[in-house]
């Protein structure tokens, strides 16, 4: 399974990053250098309402006219994604790099997680017939995690958490070892190649004391309320949504709302977010507690929204910008809160609500402050905001429109 594995990882890798390379290209052309040609201010209020709709149409006519429709409805899928025909994999690829570059609040992962596994599962077991059909989705599917966050232990730990409920033949490692081996190829590749980087650089956290636990609890347990208000609402925005039918309606009218929002909260609530973060995070003091709060509430919101009107998109990256925005709003609010510990604590909250993986939560919560001592902190916000969360329905639906438990 080695070698397999190492072909998975290295190729999910590649085609991530080429899709966030032509991405980055259309987004720079969009919304740099037709602006300035134009002489329109780059994120005016005007540019961003017709950027955002117009993003709507492209976006609405690829789920309309392409074969295969893009895919499922995104409100339907999560991490876990369903092996796809050949043929509706490039319109998917499409939709995502329009919406990565014209700005909606969603994030690459679900589908260049289920363009990578339909890829996988169609060519390995054309290529390699005697390796068991089921492996392919996982290895793509670890693979694709590792490119994603630029290390195998994320993908280590979904995998692990998916495993938890089954009936092993063997160690868990024998299980995981082939998955792991691909999200390390994967991991490597995009490492090597794109020099990710995940650390906010905030300000160094020493050693926890009762203070920052306390903190933590509160912070952690408000930012899952904050994401289960989201999740409450998605039948319901969906099902709005829905009511008009047609996705040259449901995509253009989604973008001008976005775009709505974007004017309230600025551009920094636009995208996926990630780039967004590290801005925020360069100056944790560079914002009053009222335009991170509004900050915090428009990116959750342009989530719920571009979630539900139909853009092929993933939610852990704009929920990770909601978390930062809302533990460095507590921070400026409290000042005894430190900037680390608001961070952490936010993303673990908000990522629990909206994800259910309490693994990849903790990940990337430890991931973006870089310490080891608030580890403990962490997993101890994770206790009580797990109570919070589990048994509710997830920010994910049935094709009935009803929630997942």
């Amino acid at each position: 399974m080695i070698l397999p594995a190492l072909v998975v990882g290295v190729v999910a890798s590649l085609l991530f990053l080429g899709v966030s390379a032509a991405a980055e290209q259309l987004q720079h052309v969009l919304w740099r250098n037709l602006p300035d040609a134009l002489g329109v201010g780059r994120y005016s209020v005007l540019w961003m309402l017709v950027m955002l709709t117009a993003t709507g149409v492209a976006v609405g006519l690829v789920v309309w006219k392409v074969p295969g429709h893009a895919g499922p409805d995104p409100a339907t899928t999560g991490l876990d994604a369903p092996v796809l025909p050949p043929a509706v994999l490039p319109g998917l690829l499409l939709a995502t790099a329009l919406m990565l570059a014209g700005g909606p609040s969603l994030g690459p992962e679900n589908p260049i997680i289920a363009v990578n596994v339909g890829l996988a599962f169609w060519l390995g077991r054309r290529l390699i017939p005697r390796m068991p059909r089921a492996l392919w989705p996982v290895l793509a599917e670890a693979a694709t995690i590792g490119a994603l966050f630029g290390t195998p232990v994320a993908a280590a730990l979904v995998i692990s958490e998916a495993l938890a409920g089954r009936q092993l033949k063997g160690a868990l490692w024998d299980n995981v070892f082939a998955p792991l081996v691909a999200a390390t190829a994967g991991a490597l590749t995009t490492t090597l190649v794109g020099e990710p980087s995940f650390d906010l650089h905030l300000p160094a956290f020493g050693l926890p004391d009762w203070g920052d636990l306390l903190a933590m609890l509160v912070i952690a347990s408000a930012a899952a309320l904050l994401g289960m208000a989201a999740v409450l609402a998605l039948p319901y925005v969906h099902g709005a949504f829905a009511r008009l039918r047609h996705p040259m309606l449901m995509l253009p009218v989604g973008g001008l709302v976005l775009g709505l929002l974007a004017a309230v909260g600025g551009h920094l609530t636009l995208f996926k977010g990630l780039d967004e973060i590290g801005e925020l995070a360069a100056d944790p003091d560079g914002w009053s507690a009222g335009q991170f709060a509004t900050m915090t509430v428009v990116k959750l919101a342009a989530l719920l929204v571009a979630t539900s009107c139909g853009f092929r998109g993933g939610r852990i990256f704009p929920a990770v910008f909601v978390g930062v925005a809302l533990g460095l709003c507590a921070h400026a609010l409290v000042d005894a809160v430190h900037p680390a510990v608001g961070v952490a604590a936010g993303v673990l909250g908000v990522l629990l609500a909206i994800t259910r993986q309490a693994w990849v939560s903790l990940f990337v919560a430890a991931a973006l402050v870089a310490s080891s001592t608030i580890l403990a902190l962490l997993c101890i916000g994770s206790l009580a905001a797990w109570l919070l969360v589990t048994g509710r329905p997830q920010m994910q639906l049935r094709e009935d429109g009803t929630p997942v438990r």
